[in-house]
């Protein structure tokens, strides 16, 4: 399948209340591990892409091995892949565009671009977010790609001390204004509260992503909610180097 139909592909594994499972990966061989598994999709974890080669989250990981890093597991199997692109390495919406060309570039049919300001404090406002994801969605259909664009804010992941109550508005209005930048989903890490994430799926229009943090809930309890996509975030990574650890202190 080529990149156009990964990415058609992609798309229509977004179902409300039968969400896409993703078990985030990190190069290529953990690709080929979850793939052959049977995995329909793959999605990085910027944590765990950076922490794989020594760097801290947070765009420290240079934008080239970002890339290259992309393209070997686009590379390593056939399922479509899409990329945590982070803040997508530039503030200036023409800077962002750009980079997304070269990711597009990798094969990738997809990314997510979060609204927190890398580097900073707090959130880009909705209008600066929405004009980076603007950016990006005019550059891939120039490109003629299909592209997923899945618009991460950290309305509920930046710190907040308080009810997570509170935040929805928020949340729904920035769901609302990524979505009129061309965005094709809306993710909510740090959201756990079932209730809540039932309540912003019903509000919001685009298949909401949420990351499950812990073995707390299981996969049909959150698809119960009515989310079309779960993630794993960096926890694949942290039981993998777990697992990897306590086999070689048996060894020691």
């Amino acid at each position: 399948m080529d990149q156009i139909g990964k990415a058609k592909a992609f798309k229509a594994l977004h179902v409300k209340g039968r969400p896409l499972v993703l078990y985030n990966i990190w190069d290529a061989g953990s690709a080929g591990a979850v793939a052959k598994a049977g995995a329909p999709a793959l999605a990085t974890g910027s944590w765990s892409v950076a922490a794989a080669q020594g760097f801290a989250d947070g765009e420290q990981l240079p934008l080239v091995a970002a890339l290259r890093t992309a393209r070997e597991i686009v590379q390593a199997v056939d399922v479509p892949v899409s990329v945590d692109f982070e803040g997508g390495y530039a503030e200036d919406p023409a800077r962002v565009g750009e980079n997304a060309v070269a990711l597009i570039e990798t094969g990738a049919v997809g990314l997510n671009m979060e609204d927190r300001i890398v580097g900073g404090k707090g959130l880009h406002a909705p209008d600066v977010q929405a004009a980076r994801l603007a950016a990006i969605r005019a550059r891939s259909d120039a490109a003629g790609v299909p592209f997923f664009i899945n618009a991460r804010t950290d309305v509920f992941f930046s710190g907040y001390e308080g009810d997570a109550v509170d935040l929805v508005p928020e949340a729904i209005a920035r769901a609302k204004a990524y979505a009129d930048a061309g965005a094709d989903g809306v993710f909510l890490p740090g959201l756990d509260d079932l209730a809540l994430i039932a309540q912003l799926c019903e509000a919001i229009d685009l298949p909401v992503n949420v990351m499950r943090l812990s073995e707390a809930h299981d996969i049909e309890e959150i698809a119960k909610t009515g989310v079309a996509r779960i993630s794993h975030g960096p926890a694949p990574y942290r039981a993998a180097m777990k697992a990897l650890g306590a086999a070689a202190q048996a060894l020691y």
